[in-house]
């Protein structure tokens, strides 16, 4: 039987170059979006949209649609940057990149928990603009914040999940040409996804809680 993963997010960028990724691959892909496009269609075995990762009723009713569905491997990918700077801070974007980076990563994967047995895989695609050790240029307030964020739920994941043998990862894909840097990006979305599959391929249960780069750099918290 074909493994089964479900990607959030996955209707363009990095979620619909995973989705391809993985349906090359042979797995079974689910696409969770709040709308679905023609691309994902032709990739996903399923796609499940109007998800809105931050509502928690949307979130009950993904769980629901998937019924008894194991699945072997849960990227939570939906994300969100607004480039503040001080002196111009628009808290209502800052709350909402916490809500979408970081608060409904955990929403969902704890939703999703029943559906996650031994041996199962958790990412959580991140950002190094989360580590606090790597800042050195400021700004962004609510990106890092909520990254950094994430990063902590996911550390906390992982030693939680550690004794139902479930691993959890934070990925950074790299600067990659997507819509949210306007396509100024260093690498393509293909890239970023192959590398960020093959850190999920190396992910166990002794290197899970980890916080790394695409290209396998591990990244400082």
């Amino acid at each position: 039987m074909a493994s089964t993963v479900l990607i959030t997010g996955a209707n363009r960028g990095v979620g619909l170059a995973l989705a391809r990724h993985y349906h090359r691959a042979g797995w079974q892909v689910i696409g969770a979006c709040r709308a679905g496009s023609d691309e994902l269609g032709e990739v996903a075995d399923r796609v499940i949209d109007g998800i809105d990762v931050t509502r928690e009723a949307d979130v009950a009713r993904l769980a629901e649609a998937l019924g008894d569905q194991p699945l072997d491997l849960l990227i939570n990918n939906a994300g969100r940057l607004h480039d503040e700077s001080l002196g111009e801070l628009d808290f209502d974007a800052i709350r909402a990149q916490m809500e979408i980076n970081a608060y409904a990563p955990l929403r969902v994967t704890e939703a999703l928990l029943p559906r996650l047995g031994e041996g199962a895989k958790i990412a959580n695609i991140t950002s190094r603009m989360g580590s606090i050790a790597d800042n050195d240029s400021g700004g962004r307030y609510g990106y890092r914040a909520s990254k950094a964020a994430l990063n902590a739920f996911g550390k906390s994941l992982a030693v939680d999940l550690a004794p139902r043998g479930i691993a959890v990862a934070q990925l950074h894909p790299g600067y990659v040409q997507t819509r949210m840097v306007n396509f100024g990006g260093l690498i393509s979305p293909e890239e970023a996804a192959d590398g960020i599959a093959a850190r999920i391929e190396a992910l166990t249960l002794a290197t899970s809680g980890g916080f790394w780069h695409s290209n396998g750099e591990t990244l400082p918290w």
